[in-house]
């Protein structure tokens, strides 16, 4: 039972922040409304600065949501994504999330400079280019915007593209992707990507430019747009080791 908050070397409002994020992460599900300000400032004893204080700090922390008009609710809670090579449907499922895809559009068109090169393309043949949105309990984290070698993986666009085309590619092709060159950085959401993200223009987004492999063979182009607020990278980080010193 809610009891007030008392006057000690913690300031109140990382007390009730403390008190709350409990709350969000081991009593309620995501898509749970918070309890209202003034509720809050009851049960506590504090004021509505305080409150806002440590509400606005886990809003910031990705915890919770404001929805204006409505109230304050608990947020999705973000994949952890260890720094490995999985499908986006290996990773979802891995994490007890059901993985959806949305193909926005499969066509075969002329690619651009840069995939020409990843992909070792003659300059003037066509490539396949998929783009898709990817979705975790039916909820959008993910924008893949692929391109493929036609002459490498002809008739791909036949396949089911809402399923793991990395798991097309093994069964229909034999090939299995087993490396790939990526690099991550952060940017900020354009008109189209907030739009499908379901997010706000300016918004910031982790971006993925990555090139996978068969052995030495480049089998897919990929840029990905992810949801920062849904979507973490994990990896773990050792120190070099240095040579002990001679007396």
């Amino acid at each position: 039972m809610p009891v007030h908050l008392r006057d000690s070397a913690v300031p109140k409002h990382e007390q009730l922040r403390a008190i709350l994020l409990h709350r969000c992460t081991k009593e309620l599900q995501p898509g749970d409304l918070m309890p209202s300000e003034r509720r809050l400032m009851e049960d506590y004893g504090v004021s509505r600065i305080t409150v806002r204080e440590a509400i606005g700090q886990l809003v910031n922390e990705g915890h919770l949501v404001r929805v204006r008009g409505k109230g304050t609710f608990v947020a999705s809670r973000p994949v952890q994504s260890r720094l490995h090579l999985a499908s986006f449907s290996e990773e979802m499922r891995a994490q007890g999330l059901r993985p959806t895809t949305v193909v926005l559009f499969a066509r075969l068109e002329e690619p651009s400079a840069a995939t020409v090169a990843a992909l070792g393309i003659d300059d003037g043949r066509k490539a396949y280019h998929i783009k898709r949105l990817r979705l975790a309990d039916g909820e959008p984290v993910s924008v893949d915007d692929g391109w493929y070698d036609a002459s490498v993986l002809p008739g791909l666009m036949e396949h089911d593209l809402s399923a793991s085309i990395y798991d097309a590619v093994s069964v229909h092709y034999d090939r299995t992707i087993d490396r790939a060159e990526q690099t991550v950085s952060a940017t900020a959401a354009d008109t189209e990507i907030a739009t499908l993200l379901g997010t706000k223009r300016g918004a910031p987004v982790l971006y993925f430019d990555r090139v996978s492999f068969h052995g030495d063979q480049p089998i897919e182009h990929c840029e990905s747009w992810y949801r920062c607020d849904r979507y973490q990278l994990s990896m773990e980080v050792q120190g070099q080791r240095r040579p002990g010193r001679r007396p």
